[in-house]
């Protein structure tokens, strides 16, 4: 198996589906930003998590889930990247 899938920022892939680890949920629940992590599009979620996961040390595993925590906290970064979100859509008039 390949060890770099190409996931993660600027890559333009989407990894499989993930299980958010129970580290990083109690993190997003302690610092309130399970609201503004849900609101972030699948593929950032899961990019976030793999990008989470990537590091083989504790230290790395945290360093990243530090940033990320940040970046929902701030709003319009992801991975260090500046990120506008869509505008909403209109509902469609029947």
């Amino acid at each position: 198996m390949a060890r770099n899938q190409g996931f993660g920022h600027g890559r333009g892939l989407t990894p499989p589906a993930t299980v958010m680890p129970g580290f990083v949920r109690g993190a997003l629940a302690a610092r309130k930003l399970t609201d503004a992590y849900e609101a972030r599009p699948d593929y950032q979620q899961k990019g976030y998590l793999a990008w989470i996961d990537e590091p083989k040390l504790k230290d790395g595993k945290r360093k990243r889930l530090d940033q990320m925590l940040d970046e929902l906290a701030k709003g319009g970064v992801y991975q260090g990247a500046p990120w506008t979100p869509p505008p909403p859509v209109a509902p469609v008039a029947k």
